[in-house]
Parts: structure tokens; sequence; C-alpha cells
């Protein structure tokens, strides 16, 4: 953009009447205001670049961005940690789960986007620390700087003046008292140096480099919990596995029932153990009180046994995990797992297991699901519900009025077909996919549920068998609370991440500590020969606030005064006391 100062010939006597113009002014030129940048390049843009996503404003914000990233992984299920739930949501969501998918909302910790915010963080913290450190590094190494001239022009700034006694020389008066300030800040924890020249004595402190040093191990600390987030999820691995009262579960990939490993997790180094389930026991408050119901403790009896190892007797509790090769064994849920027989027609074993049934409700109504793939004219599935303490309602139906055993009943829907499981494609066992079968009891069918007590036995549809409700109840128990076996559902983590998390958070808090209370700050004090006395200034000077630096500076001017003023009462005593000494 262009502009001109006048059209008119402007005269030396005009300028000079114009106090606002000045003496040089030329009008009638053209004068070009417009700034030219230079052109940056591929490598000047580069330099640009890398000097934004290094600076600690893009780190704090890549480090938001990351935490508001996460909140995703806590709204839906993720297929790391809870691959049912994702089955699940899918069945409730089937419009938008293809959506949320493609965005890679259930692996959210594993996404595309996640990971970009990730390692970008990862550079910015790398290209924020290493810099400062080495600056740092240097700062430590150099000397105090040079004391200002002018301390007067500090804002926290005193000035002293010390009389002298007749016949003392004033430059050695002044250059002993800043040797006495020097011992005095050395001994505060400053670093000092000495400028003394043209009759002026100074000395030159200065402390808080543990404040940038917390900072740079705060900052160094997030690197290592990225690091070790990083690197150690690459090797822990999540499974999942119910056992039953009297199984036994081996550590190896083939036993769990579901498998989470991370990128880096060989399965086949799984270190091997055992872990049998005894007994679980759980106590209910009574029926009838207030809360009714209500479990009181959770306890599971296990035996655990290592490699060429001795067995030894455990206990898994909530919120109280078993900590076993590295591995740690949570308690996540129970439930009772009812044991049935059929038979066929001749009466020959076809089927004989511990089926677990999810439960439903607080009175543990559970679902489950009875898988009979051979020794029957056609594979059977059943749908069954299984009630501890059974009522019957008006409607007919069944429901379980208290947890704990006391009125057990196994109810069973039969469906006969494929059940899809001759082609290899896995199938949930929890779960019945009724495509392809039909309804033999049950429902529209004409033909009732089957319903069993422990030790009662039903015949199947078609004549194909029967159905026993075993009683696993010691032989004359009466103890119906023995009749069925429990379950549990054991959650087993390995997470070579949590230590180094742990140990790195440890040391960000305390580098954040250090760096928000050990004050940054450079403390001057000078003596100045003055006749017959000494004229003595202290100044100081914060990097950042610190509003406790003028009682800092005051508390050094009254400590050197201090110990001046004892120094010369000494002196005055003993030359009081000379001539009676020589007397």
């Amino acid at each position: 953009m262009s502009r001109f100062r006048s059209d008119e010939p402007s005269t030396s006597s005009g300028a000079d009447s114009d106090p606002l113009r000045p003496s040089d002014a030329i009008d009638g030129i053209e004068i070009d205001d417009s700034v030219t940048s230079p052109k940056l390049g591929f490598a000047g843009w580069m330099r640009w670049g890398w000097r934004q996503l290094t600076s600690m404003r893009t780190a704090l914000v890549l480090l938001l961005l990351l935490a508001i990233a996460a909140v995703p992984g806590s709204i839906v299920p993720q297929r790391s940690a809870d691959p049912n739930g994702v089955v699940q949501w899918k069945q409730d969501n089937p419009t938008l789960f293809p959506i949320l998918d493609h965005m890679q909302m259930f692996d959210v910790y594993t996404s595309a986007w996640f990971s970009a915010i990730y390692i970008l963080l990862f550079i910015s913290l790398i290209g924020c620390v290493i810099p400062r450190t080495r600056h740092h590094w240097q700062a430590l190494r150099a000397r105090p700087p040079r004391t200002p001239a002018r301390l007067s022009r500090l804002a926290d700034h005193r000035e002293e003046v010390v009389d002298l006694a007749p016949g003392t020389d004033a430059a050695i008066a002044a250059e002993h008292a800043i040797d006495v300030a020097q011992q005095q800040l050395r001994r505060a924890g400053y670093r000092v140096e000495r400028y003394d020249g043209r009759g002026v004595f100074s000395v030159s402190a200065e402390r808080g480099y543990l404040r940038e040093t917390g900072n740079l191990v705060f900052h160094a600390s997030l690197v290592g919990v990225l690091l070790a987030v990083g690197i150690g999820g690459g090797l822990t691995y999540t499974g999942q596995r119910v056992v039953v009262e009297g199984q036994t579960f081996v550590d190896a990939l083939t036993d769990f029932d579901s498998f989470n490993p991370g990128r880096f997790v060989n399965s086949d180094t799984l270190i091997p153990y055992t872990l049998s389930l005894k007994k679980f026991d759980v106590t209910y408050q009574p029926y009838g009180k207030p809360g009714s119901g209500q479990a009181g403790d959770f306890v599971a009896h296990v035996t655990t046994q290592m490699e060429g190892g001795q067995p030894h007797s455990d206990e898994v509790r909530v919120n109280h995990p078993l900590e076993l090769a590295g591995d740690r064994v949570y308690l996540l849920g129970n439930g009772y797992a009812p044991t049935v027989t059929v038979r066929n027609a001749k009466g020959d074993i076809v089927f004989h297991d511990s089926i677990p049934f999810l439960p439903q409700d607080a009175n543990l109504t559970s679902l489950g699901v009875i898988k009979i793939p051979d020794g029957l004219p056609e594979q059977l599935g059943l749908v069954g519900f299984f009630y501890p303490t059974s009522v019957k309602m008006s409607t007919g139906a069944f429901t379980s009025a208290y947890p704990a055993l006391v009125n057990p009943v196994l109810t069973l829907n039969v469906y006969g077909g494929d059940l899809g499981i001759d082609n290899g494609t896995p199938r949930s066992v929890y779960a019945l996919d009724q495509t392809g079968m039909t309804q033999l009891t049950g429902g529209k069918t004409g033909v009732d549920s089957i319903e069993l007590e422990p030790g009662k036995t039903a015949s199947l549809p078609k004549g194909m068998g029967t159905i026993t409700f075993d009683d696993m109840s010691p032989a004359g128990s009466s103890d119906g609370s023995q009749s069925v076996k429990r379950f549990v559902s054991l959650s087993i983590h390995h997470d070579a991440a949590g230590p180094w998390v742990l140990l790195f958070a440890a040391f960000a808090v305390a580098g954040l500590v250090v760096a928000l209370f050990v004050p940054r700050r450079r403390m001057w004090v000078k003596a100045r020969p003055d006749a017959a006395a000494v004229r003595l200034e202290y100044a100081g000077l914060a990097r950042g606030e610190d509003p406790t630096l003028g009682a800092a500076v005051d508390t050094v001017a009254d400590r050197h005064a201090e110990a001046l003023r004892a120094e010369a009462a000494g002196t005055i005593a003993t030359a009081s006391g000379a001539p009676e000494n020589r007397a």
C-alpha cells in the first residue's frame, strides 16, 4: 500500500514551524509501507511445523485431546475388554452399530485417530524435553550473572549505610562485608560468584534450579508413562473363564473362554499353572429381615499349583484378587451350575455336565443353554431357567424369591434341529441360535415345558430319551443348599505396564510438587566504600511470580547486618579490654 505525505513542496522553514513534523520530513515522495516476508520454502515450513509441534502449548492441547479421545472408550463397550458387551450392543443397536464400528469406536485405544494423537503427544513431549534439558544442563554449569550496575532499578531493593569506627579502612570493611554475605548466601543454598572491581565489591547468588529440574522430571515422567502404556499395553493380556466347583483351570490359551492379548503377547509363553475351584461360599441376609437376600461376603476357595510345585490353598474375594505367576485373578461374578444327565432311548448316557446358568436378577433367577450335538436322533438345544427358591405366581410362571437354595427348580424348553456347530462356526455357549430349529416343548407347541427338581427325571419329546436333574448333595444329607454346584466367573489379568506407570506417575507428582513450590530467584549484595562508612545494597529478582521475594531480600539484609553488628561489637569489646590486659 502506498501513500503521499503532501502534494505541496515543503520548505525547511515550514517544517521547522510545525512542531509535530520532523525536520527531515520529505513531502511529495511515495512511501511504500508494505512488508514482504521471505519465502520459507520446504525446509522453512518443516522447521516452522516442528517448532509448533514441540511447543509446550501444543503438548498441553494434545494431552487434552487424548483425554477427550478416551471418553468413548468408557461409553461404549470395547472389544479388548468386553467382547460380549460389543455383541450385545450390536444386537440392541443394529442401525447405529455399523457407523460407530467404522469410526473404530469399539476399538478406541487401538484406533488410528487415537494412535495419531498418542504418537504426536509423544513426539511433542520429547521435542520439548530434550532441548530444555540441554539448556538446563548448560545453565547449571554456568556462573551466576554479573551484578547489575544499578540495583536500585529492581523492584525488591534495600539499601543500608554502616558507619565505621575511626581509623577503619572503608575498602577493607566493604570487602569483608561481602565475604560475610557470600558465606551466608552459600549456607542458604545459593550458588555464589564474586564480582569485585573499581572499588566496588559484590556477590551474585542464585538458587531455584531445582524448580526447572522438577519441571523436566515431570515432563520426562509423562514420556515414561506414554512409553509404559504403549509398550506395556502390548505385553498385557486379559482372559475370562467360568469355573464350576470341582473343575480346574489351566493357564493355557485353549482353556480360556475368551482371551484378549496385546500385540506383543505370545500365547505359547504363558506361565503354566492350575487353579481348581474347591468351594464357593456366600452368605445372604435371612429371608424376611431388612436387606433380605443381599449378599454379605463372597469367597472362592481355590487350590493353585505351579508347574513342578506343590499345591496351595488360596482364596479369591471381591476387590481382593489372587496374585499368581504375575497374573491377577479377579472374582467378577457367580451363579449356579445345575448338573444334568441325558440318556437316549436305550438308557445310554449321551450327555453329562454341570452347566453355568447366568443370573438375571438379584434373586439369581438364571438363564442357561444346554446343547446336545450327538447321541440322539437329532441335535437338541435346551433353553432353561433355574430358580434357587422357586415360587409359582398366579400366572403359572415361576420366579425366584430368594437367592439361596431353598426350593430349586429347573425348567427347560426343547428345540430340535441343527445347532449350527458342524461347519466349524464358533457359537456362544450361553445362547441358542434358533435358526433351522423347531421348538418341541413350551410356547405354542401344546407340550408342557420340562420341570425338574434335584434328583428328578423327565422324558424328552418324541421318545428320544430322558433328562435328569442330578442331586449333588452328599449321600444321606438333607441340606438342599448342597444339591446344586456353584460357579465363579474369573478374570485373569496380566498387566506389564502397571508397575512402570505407577513409578513414572510417582516421579511426575514429585517433579510437579518441586516445580510448583521451589522458587527460582537471584540475589545480589553490593558494598561500596563511602568515606567513613560502607554503603550496602541488597536486591533480588525472581523468574516468574514470587510473592515472597521481598521478604527474602529483607531476611538476607537483616541477617547480614546482624552479623556485621556482632563482629563490630566484638571488635569494640576487644579494643576496650586491650589496655587492661597490657597493664
